[in-house]
């Protein structure tokens, strides 16, 4: 039967096995804020070269990636995490895959300025494309400082901060039908920036999720419980959306 300094002694390791793995967490998503400015500038300025660098250090993220994964998973077989710590460790894994998808968001912007090189963007849109950029890094700076510093109130937050993005990208939508409609941009073009902008939303849904999952490792608040809370509301006033066509 393990003794109580035995048993101490565990604990002390277990925690400095957490702390490292919340480290490696943070530097994870510190290099994915790192990629979305980075991919932005290789978009901007038509810069294969750098496109290229980006491409192929995807593969140290992923293999990072799965470092914490491993890592995460040995700690929970070995230890037996309850309660909170359970809940830091199953989000801890979903954090990770949320970053791993991130960094290859970017990639894929990378890719699209391979796709278009050597064709002119409008103005009004690469301003656009610069905002989107911005908010996409701020959301993700805000969520991984929450998931660094244990911030429940500042990981609630990124939602709301999400809807600029949103808007932004509807924004974008809208000026590449009115500049492609005055013949200044091509079908192929137009349809690769769509599809550029649509990376960008993703990348800042992302940087929601890893919100929700401080807050579920903080304080046990599960996302999908609005969805039940709006539910309940619809069943006490009879009230449902009406289809979309």
């Amino acid at each position: 039967m393990p003794t109580v300094d035995g048993m101490e002694e565990t604990r002390t390791s277990y925690h400095s096995e957490l702390e490292e793995l919340r480290s490696l967490v943070v530097r994870l998503g510190a290099s994915v804020i790192e990629a979305v400015p980075r991919a932005t500038a290789v978009l901007l300025a038509g810069d294969l070269e750098g496109a290229d660098y980006l491409v192929q250090s995807d593969d140290e993220i992923d293999a990072r990636a799965h470092e914490v994964e491993s890592r995460t998973f040995e700690i929970l077989a070995l230890q037996a995490p309850v309660a909170g710590e359970l809940r830091q460790l199953v989000s801890i894994l979903k954090i990770t895959s949320d970053l791993e998808r991130s960094a290859d968001l970017a990639v894929n912007i990378c890719k699209a300025a391979r796709r278009i090189y050597g064709k002119e963007i409008d103005p009004v849109l690469r301003g656009l494309i610069s905002k989107m950029s911005e908010q996409a890094e701020q959301l993700y700076q805000a969520a991984i400082n929450s998931f660094a510093e244990n911030d429940a109130a500042t990981a609630a937050a990124i939602e709301d901060m999400d809807s600029f993005l949103d808007a932004l990208h509807r924004q974008f939508i809208q000026a590449i039908f009115e500049t492609h409609a005055r013949e200044k941009m091509d079908l192929q073009l137009a349809v690769q920036l769509a599809i550029v902008a649509r990376f960008y939303e993703r990348i800042g849904d992302h940087a929601v999720n890893v919100g929700e999952r401080v807050r579920f490792a903080l304080t046990g608040w599960k996302p999908e419980l609005r969805a039940i809370e709006r539910q309940r509301q619809r069943d006490a006033t009879g009230e449902f959306p009406l289809p979309r066509n």
